[in-house]
């Protein structure tokens, strides 16, 4: 009886001993999942960053100043969209009615027949899209959605969307994970302003 106990009791410890060995839990093997996981997350984080340089998104959301070569960005205003306290000058309605769209100077705001529209901030800062998920995003991309929520009016021009729509999962998702990662800007932009009631 001694000897079957004895001989259960070996056999339970070694099962045991298999079940730990085969699931690979170990100090180190967790140590390595953990920075397999930092390392790919710095992957995404740079892919975004070499995304959102190729694609311009600096060339409407980030605020310039003339320098000797034309619009530089301002490095503390990096994508935080048209200034809340920000004045465009007087806009020629004929203008825009003879086919002409205008630019600000800087670049973050557009006038053309849908009215005038802002850039947005989409810095990390909760007035920018500090507070998105990363699905609101990706509808915003793909769908043309304010903010991506849906329901919300559409995205204006020259937001060029409907090119965007067409990067991967991969690349919005890494877009993404890049400007959770960018100075936050507290600055509210303002609402588009329809055609017809530019003054």
């Amino acid at each position: 009886m001694k000897k079957k106990i004895v001989t259960m009791a070996i056999l339970a410890v070694a099962f045991t001993a298999a079940v730990v060995s085969c699931t690979g839990i170990s100090g180190s093997d967790n140590k390595a999942a953990e920075t397999g996981t930092k390392d790919s997350t710095a992957i995404r984080i740079a892919r975004g960053e070499y995304l959102v340089t190729i694609a311009g998104c600096d060339d409407c959301h980030s605020p310039k100043r003339m320098g000797a070569h034309g619009p530089e960005v301002i490095p503390e205003l990096r994508l935080s969209g048209f200034q809340q306290n920000g004045q465009l000058p007087p806009v020629a309605k004929q203008t825009v009615q003879g086919g002409w769209a205008l630019m600000a100077m800087d670049m973050t705001a557009a006038v053309g027949p849908w009215g005038i529209s802002y850039a947005a901030n989409i810095s990390s800062d909760s007035s920018g899209i500090g507070n998105w998920k990363e699905e609101n995003f990706i509808r915003a991309i793909r769908e043309g959605k304010s903010k991506g929520l849906e329901g919300s009016r559409p995205l204006l021009p020259p937001m060029p969307w409907p090119g965007y729509k067409n990067m991967t999962d991969e690349d919005l998702k890494s877009i993404f994970a890049y400007l959770k990662t960018t100075r936050p800007v507290h600055n509210v932009v303002p609402q588009p302003v329809p055609f017809a009631a530019i003054k």
